[in-house]
């Protein structure tokens, strides 16, 4: 009788050590990916969601040598309990801008419209090309930046698409 009860017991203390909350409580954040955020990582997007908050941010960004006018940068995506890190491209060009990403099994290339009308649709595409093309323009809202995409040469009339490619995810 004493060994079942104490297995027992040793088996639910058990649990409650390894449950998060748990750990929580006692200030152990082992779980958090906030500690984990990279050093110099600008915060575009925050949004509370149950449980917690979902955080996208960028950084490392840097010159793309390989083309003209265009940036390099990795995306921090940040949910209660994950983390997603993706390389990304991004053209800051007025001919052709545009982001490219990953879905996790294919590349995304989006075409984007600065000065355009930005939705939650393209939100955090547009939050990210701005911030690494326009360092100055960062964390400010896209859609109240027409007049500066103007003056930089954007006709804000341009046709956003997004493009599925074949190959491997980055």
């Amino acid at each position: 009788m004493f060994m079942a009860s104490h297995t027992s017991f040793v088996m639910l203390a058990a649990l409650l050590l390894a449950s998060p909350s748990w750990g929580q409580g006692l200030g152990l954040d082992m779980q958090k990916p906030e500690n984990y955020r990279p050093a110099g990582m600008l915060i575009l997007q925050e949004r509370t969601i149950p449980y917690g908050k979902e955080v996208s941010g960028i950084y490392a960004i840097r010159e793309a040598n390989d083309f003209p006018n265009g940036k390099r940068l990795k995306l921090w995506q940040e949910a209660v309990n994950d983390v997603k890190v993706r390389n990304e491209t991004l053209r800051c060009d007025t001919s052709a801008p545009a982001r490219i990403t990953s879905n996790g099994s294919q590349l995304v290339m989006l075409e984007l419209n600065p000065g355009g009308f930005v939705g939650s649709h393209n939100r955090l595409s547009h939050l990210i090309w701005w911030a690494a093309c326009f360092p100055e323009q960062a964390g400010k809202d896209p859609n109240n930046l027409q007049a500066i995409a103007r003056k930089l040469g954007f006709s804000g009339n341009l046709n956003e698409r997004e493009h599925l490619l074949p190959g491997n995810a980055r």
